[in-house]
């Protein structure tokens, strides 16, 4: 039999559990803030390997309002992801709750950077330019390309990348090219019907100077076509282009360096392709290789406003020289 007594016990309970649902809502409903009191507007977390108690102490220590009392709700949610974690989604207004808080740490995606590569540059700017941006060792990264690519430079493909922002030395260029080789190796059936490494790779070093030469996309089956015709006149090609190889990529080519420069990379010193790329081809480029336009041209020079006039014979090519 429920009596009185029994009833007003339970409404007792029934009470004291909707206080403490509703003190947790309450509480969850708080903005994080740092130890300092203001609130925090980071997009990105860096949560530490450990167990659960372990994570919520390393990330009191690094500034984040956060218990052990947050580790038995961390608990329900599920497990904390251990890396660079992007929580930018559950920022509203520049303030994150501790509920949305404690979410993000077991559902959110791990930060990534992006770096790019444009057509034409070599891999000494690349590492450059990356190893400011992501604050990472030029020598390691030289040392993890050499590690992972077959040849000096030309493997990684010109494109925009997506990275873990906690990404390595050793584990941004063994992705990159990773993901590169399997896309030239898909570019070599497509075009060849095979994937042979180093016949595959003298075409791309056909199109890294196609690249450098070329002042647009519609130039490059021209330029390709004169490559081509040169060749077959055993001519040497001639192109400064190819002189633009590694620390030398954004230099003008000056006749001291013609005559100076005893690398394979010098054209007019050596007939025929230079052995290895001398950066970064494209996709555009590449397609020139295999599909030169028909056209009989052995010149071209640059005009003012960056493309180029094209000649058959060294009388045309002086008189567009002269214009």
């Amino acid at each position: 039999m429920v009596t009185n007594k029994m009833i007003n016990i339970l409404s007792i309970l029934l009470d004291g559990v909707f206080l403490i649902i509703l003190a947790i809502f309450f509480y969850l409903g708080l903005p994080i803030t740092s130890i300092t009191s203001t609130p925090i507007t980071s997009a990105v977390v860096v949560v530490p390997q450990g167990s659960i108690s372990a994570i919520i102490t390393q990330l009191g220590k690094n500034g984040w309002d956060i218990t052990q009392f947050d580790r038995h709700i961390l608990r329900l949610l599920g497990t904390p992801q251990s890396g660079v974690i992007d929580i930018s989604y559950a920022v509203h207004n520049g303030v994150i709750t501790k509920g949305d808080f404690l979410y993000a740490l077991t559902s959110a995606k791990a930060a990534q950077e992006s770096v790019t590569l444009i057509p034409g540059e070599t891999l000494h700017f690349f590492i450059i330019d990356i190893g400011v941006q992501l604050d990472l060792n030029e020598d390691k990264l030289l040392e993890s390309y050499l590690r992972y690519a077959p040849y000096e430079e030309g493997v990684i493909l010109p494109n925009t990348y997506k990275i873990h922002a906690n990404a390595t030395e050793d584990s941004l260029m063994r992705s990159l090219i990773q993901q590169s080789l399997a896309i030239h190796e898909d570019l070599a059936r497509k075009y060849l019907g095979r994937y042979e490494q180093d016949e595959w790779f003298r075409h791309i070093a056909m199109a890294s100077i196609i690249q450098k030469e070329a002042a647009n996309t519609q130039e490059m089956p021209i330029i390709a076509a004169v490559i081509y015709n040169r060749l077959k006149l055993n001519m040497p090609l001639q192109m400064d282009g190819s002189l633009n190889y590694g620390k030398y990529s954004h230099s003008k080519v000056t006749p001291e360096r013609i005559r100076n420069d005893s690398s394979p990379f010098n054209t007019y010193r050596n007939k025929g392709i230079p052995p290895i790329p001398v950066g970064s081809a494209s996709i555009e480029a590449i397609k020139a290789v295999f599909e030169p336009a028909q056209v009989d041209y052995l010149y071209f020079v640059r005009n003012k406003n960056g493309t180029h006039s094209f000649s058959k014979t060294f009388k045309e090519h002086r008189e567009n020289f002269d214009k």
